[in-house]
């Protein structure tokens, strides 16, 4: 009953149902170690206090690792938390990188999440154990034009391989059907050569009969580029078939050259070496094999060190599996391994301990360089999740598994800094946006992962496409709420949030949210900020 008044009274409070002016704040990433950063933030508060602006939400990579920071680095923060203090600013640092996790990652590149190869087949060969494809899969030659499901008009026979001039918004793509084996990992490459082209070409594994896509991987082709190999890998889950694409979808002007698709089962590559990611070598009578014993360690040199810690390289040769079995033997061999998503993003794996014991050092280390009112918890577009032995075991849906880690990360945040204000982003814990069913390569729904946040949480709301939905969602269940506004798209672009918003109980602030490092609208956002709250 109390609530429910208290929410009564917010309605019948005015248009944007908050005490006093919005806040307003700005998304500054910044590498707090290089001087001429901390001056461009320097320069950029001041613009920011001149135009009104009260909060600047900082984020940097090195907050992961600030133990390993020079003096230099804190003698930096030092001068940011004076400017700030000079123009009246609150700093909110920006902790928890979960989701886009390679910064943590980067302290343990086996705290990835990983997806299951169970049983794949590998043969004695001189020593070795070698991976043998089960099914053997191969792909027809580009020349064999009817060997393939569908190649489209626009891609003409070139030599050897296709080509495709002027696209003119159309599909350029081949695809093929490939048995597969459930819970394997696959390679896939294509030579690609361009020529002021404008367009993204992609590599797809999407499984018949669904929407669920397997590989999530960007190519990075240039617009002007020669002949280059570009990789990805996927692991097929429980798909026994696969539909698999090269090609682009919307392709422009310019010129586009593709030849020698290839598909491979592939071996431990990325190779996850944790507690809860066993490896697994057994004979094919299901006895089990000893490391150390019936073969040698076999991890992989080159996990989450390429170039530099906390990247994982898509592809590269995988680490052999030296035995002294008898010549012919057949093995089933079971791992886990990370996917790389879009340009590099790899997940955690939030059920591992050592993972959150990170975080939860993370939190007191921040707080201590920082001493804020306020942090700013990192979930954010959390695409892998819940395929490890530690969260089948739990037997949790993965929206229990997120609310569960929210709840313990705003534990960690309260703990170091009590009484101060937590933050979250919006979207994995809004039905309207990835709080769902089968997002990404996430095992099972979402769904529920809004319960772990405690309603004293603010929310970042990013979810401009269904702003009206996700601001009375966030509202019913008591959480104040600032509109993540601009992404780049126009400062004009703030005024749809403030109308959404209108009437809606605890929206307390806008934020000018680039990532494009693209602060030109800073003043004109602002605004049309100012324009609205005197508009009504």
């Amino acid at each position: 009953m109390k609530r429910w008044l208290w929410l009564m009274v917010l309605w019948m409070g005015g248009t944007v149902a908050c005490a006093g002016p919005l806040e307003r704040w700005v998304y500054a990433p910044v590498n707090h170690l290089v001087p001429e950063q901390i001056t461009r933030l320097e320069g950029l508060m001041e613009r920011g206090k001149a135009a009104g602006y009260t909060h600047f939400l900082l984020a940097d990579s090195k907050f992961s690792r600030l133990g390993e920071m020079e003096q230099r680095y804190f003698d930096h923060l030092a001068r940011v938390k004076q400017k700030a203090g000079a123009l009246g600013l609150q700093l909110v640092p920006a902790v928890f990188p979960v989701g886009y996790s390679n910064d943590m990652l980067s302290q343990d590149p086996n705290l990835a999440e990983g997806l299951p190869v169970r049983g794949a087949l590998f043969e004695v060969q001189q020593g070795e154990a070698r991976l043998v494809a089960d099914p053997p899969v191969s792909l027809p030659p580009l020349s064999a034009r009817k060997r393939w499901g569908f190649v489209d008009d626009q891609l003409v026979a070139d030599g050897g391989g296709v080509k495709l001039t002027d696209g003119q918004g159309g599909n350029a793509r081949f695809m093929v059907k490939v048995k597969v084996s459930p819970f394997r990992h696959y390679h896939a490459s294509i030579r690609v050569k361009t020529q002021d082209f404008e367009g993204t070409p992609e590599i797809k594994a999407l499984v018949p009969g669904s929407d669920r896509s397997l590989c999530h991987t960007s190519l990075k082709v240039q617009r002007i580029q020669d002949w280059t190999v570009h990789h990805v890998t996927f692991n097929t889950l429980e798909a026994a078939e696969i539909n698999l694409y090269f090609g682009v979808w919307g392709a422009g002007s310019g010129t586009l050259w593709l030849s020698d698709p290839m598909l491979e089962e592939a071996g431990p590559v990325n190779l996850l070496r944790r507690p809860d990611c066993p490896l697994e070598v057994k004979t094919l009578d299901g006895k089990g094999l000893v490391e150390g014993t019936d073969f040698e360690r076999l991890s992989d040199p080159r996990l989450g060190n390429q170039p530099y810690a906390g990247e994982y390289e898509v592809w590269h040769d995988a680490p052999l599996l030296r035995t002294r079995l008898p010549e012919g033997t057949r093995l089933r061999v079971s791992w886990y391994h990370p996917h790389v998503i879009h340009e590099g993003q790899v997940c955690a794996a939030v059920s591992e301990p050592a993972f959150m014991n990170l975080l939860e050092g993370q939190a007191e280390q921040v707080h201590r360089a920082w001493g804020a009112r306020s942090y700013m918890m990192s979930h954010d577009e959390w695409r892998v999740l819940g395929w490890d032995a530690a969260a089948i075991s739990r037997r949790l849906a993965p929206g229990q598994v997120a609310a569960g880690h929210v709840q313990r990360c705003t534990g960690f945040l309260e703990s170091v800094n009590p009484g101060g204000r937590v933050m979250v982003w919006s979207d994995m814990f809004d039905p309207h946006h990835n709080a769902v069913k089968d997002y990404y390569l996430v095992n099972g729904d979402l769904t529920g992962s809004w319960l772990g946040l405690d309603p004293k949480v603010v929310v970042m709301n990013w979810n401009f496409g269904e702003r009206a939905k996700s601001l009375a969602f966030f509202s019913g269940r008591g959480h104040q709420q600032i509109l993540s506004g601009y992404y780049d798209a126009g400062p004009e672009q703030i005024k749809g949030w403030l109308e959404a918003a209108r009437g809606v109980p605890g929206v307390i602030g806008v934020m000018y949210t680039t990532w494009q490092n693209n602060y030109t609208d800073l003043e004109a956002f602002a605004g049309h900020v100012t324009a609205w709250e005197k508009g009504n």
